[in-house]
């Protein structure tokens, strides 16, 4: 994934990672992305559901939604981001307190989904996505509910990553002083899954018992 103006940033160039598998590394972990558009000269910004199948990002939503009834007379213009938090960096003064990340940002043009056997595939591996699995454990969705689903694919043509790790950077003349300083690591833990309500027992499957997001 060859850096472009756009994919490269003016601050902290040295984070930058334009290998594609580290962009796709992040991308598989994350669940969430926001997807930023314009609609009539001004910025939108929304939360969706996204899943990658090779060098194509696929991006969930209604039928209904502003990119998608965007999306119907051509390809549109998008940027999408995800960010992955991993820890706080503390430092003894608050100026240089930063956080432990990894983040992908894509731009590109982005096309509605019309074939119906690439909507279909593109639909389980968002399920996929979220549990590794799902799609051969859950009924597909028929017609009607195919009906009310679109999907944007956006190829990550022109994408990169930024990456900090490491522990914190005091000044010399801050080391004498008495607050602690260090890094707390975070990270998605799954909690104990809850069956529904409707009395149904069904054995919990091994792609719950065993959910993670690091791959």
């Amino acid at each position: 994934m060859p850096s472009t103006t756009r994919t490269t940033p003016n601050r902290y160039a040295d984070r930058m990672r334009d290998e594609p598998e580290v962009v796709r590394q992040i991308l598989d972990e994350a669940l969430v992305c926001h997807l930023s558009f314009v609609v009539n000269g001004e910025p939108r910004v929304l939360p969706t559901l996204h899943a990658r199948d090779g060098e194509t990002l696929y991006l969930h939503g209604s039928t209904g939604s502003r990119p998608m009834l965007a999306a119907r007379s051509g390809e549109v213009p998008v940027c999408v981001a995800v960010t992955l938090l991993d820890g706080l960096v503390l430092t003894r003064s608050q100026f240089n307190h930063s956080v432990n990340y990894r983040s992908v940002v894509i731009h590109g043009r982005a096309r509605l989904v019309t074939d119906v056997a690439e909507k279909r595939r593109s639909l389980a591996a968002l399920v996929d996505h979220v549990a590794a699995g799902r799609s051969r454990d859950s009924r597909p969705p028929h017609d009607r509910e195919l009906a009310q689903t679109s999907v944007l694919a956006l190829p990550l043509a022109e994408a990169a990553a930024k990456v900090r790790t490491g522990g914190p950077a005091d000044d010399p003349e801050d080391l004498g002083l008495p607050h602690w300083s260090g890094v707390l690591p975070l990270r998605l833990v799954a909690g104990v899954p809850e069956p529904g309500t409707d009395g149904v027992a069904v054995p919990l499957p091994a792609y719950l018992r065993e959910y993670r997001r690091q791959r």
